[in-house]
């Protein structure tokens, strides 16, 4: 999905307001952040974004900005995941747990959005994002600051394979079979854990497979099932043989829990839902029908939550964009079916 901060409308917004519709942007495709913008003008900024397993992939392009991950911030949700931010023009200047980091093209950082930091961009710039959940890795969170607040050149060792990786995977289609984009995602995490165990002298752990795959075939499911309001950790522990403490530790493996990730995956397709233009835009309460929501106020404050504003600003404020030329397919590499 590709949106835009709307050229017509920005012109008419005070820099306060268009910062605010910016960063509203902006955490809905990462995790809920602050943001300043540096000039009053402020340029037309772009977010190409599309999910691959679980692993988010988001294209940003903006003028002058810093924005930070207060201890506020964190507290609204995103602690689970790390970024990994891939430069393509301009210079940024990452601050975490006390280091300071001024990455160029070709180079990356990785911010844990556990806990604060600070990324300044002082000039035009272009970068690719890649968010994953923390605990795909494999590492503690002591091993995980070694990589946070540090630039890597992306030319050379671990961190240049890490780099080409990365580039690969945003060059790859958007409509993988769910299965590879699962095993895609996990290879980028196992490539960033091997980095980690580099940088603490540590030998690299081998990935559980077992447990993956199981979790891949599970993922798979829910996402079929999305739509279905009595989709429950019962229902799914069921339908594929497990008991709910071993479907429940399978998640707790992740970062999360089942169902706060289908929670998630359910508020992400209404949110593309409720991005269509004005002339083709779906009811709140359809989408909301069409993807498990029972109740109207439950999903309202769900996507308050989670994204800043409620559904019905959301798609307000995006609807007055231009048809995208791109939709973001669902977690499994699906498009979302239309209203």
């Amino acid at each position: 999905m590709s949106v835009a901060l709307p050229e017509h409308t920005s012109a008419t917004m005070s820099p306060r307001d268009r910062a605010g519709h910016w960063r509203a942007l902006v955490s809905g495709t990462f995790v809920p952040l602050d943001l300043i913008a540096h000039q009053d003008v402020s340029p037309v900024g772009t977010i190409t974004s599309r999910q691959l397993g679980r692993l988010r992939i988001a294209e940003v392009e903006a003028g002058p900005q810093t924005v930070s991950r207060s201890r506020r911030r964190i507290s609204q949700g995103g602690a689970e995941f790390l970024t990994v931010t891939l430069q393509h023009h301009g210079t940024a200047r990452l601050t975490q747990d006390g280091r300071q980091a001024l990455v160029g093209p070709g180079g990356f950082t990785c911010a844990d959005a556990g806990r604060p930091y600070l990324r300044e961009h002082r000039d035009h710039f272009r970068f690719t994002a890649f968010r994953l959940p923390k605990a795909a890795l494999g590492v503690t969170d002591d091993e995980l600051r070694t990589v946070t607040g540090t630039a890597f050149d992306g030319g050379s060792g671990t961190a240049g394979l890490v780099a080409g990786y990365l580039k690969q995977l945003a060059a790859q289609p958007a409509d993988l079979d769910p299965g590879t984009a699962h095993r895609l995602a996990l290879t980028a995490a196992d490539l960033l854990a091997a980095l980690v165990h580099e940088r603490r002298g540590l030998p690299a752990r081998q990935p559980e497979e077992g447990t993956r795959s199981m979790l891949a075939r599970i993922e798979d499911y829910v996402l079929r099932h999305l739509g279905d309001p009595d989709l429950s950790p019962a229902r799914i522990a069921h339908a594929h043989h497990i008991s709910l403490r071993y479907l429940h530790k399978l998640f707790h493996t992740q970062g999360t829990t089942v169902n706060r990730w289908v929670q998630r995956q359910r508020l992400e397709r209404c949110r593309r839902e409720l991005s269509r233009p004005a002339r083709t835009a779906p009811t709140i309460s359809g989408v909301a029908h069409r993807w498990g929501f029972v109740s109207p106020s439950h999903f309202s404050r769900s996507f308050r939550t989670a994204y800043g504003m409620s559904p019905r600003e959301w798609q307000a404020m995006t609807s007055r964009r231009p048809v995208p030329t791109t939709r973001e397919p669902a977690a499994d590499g699906r498009r979302p079916p239309a209203a």
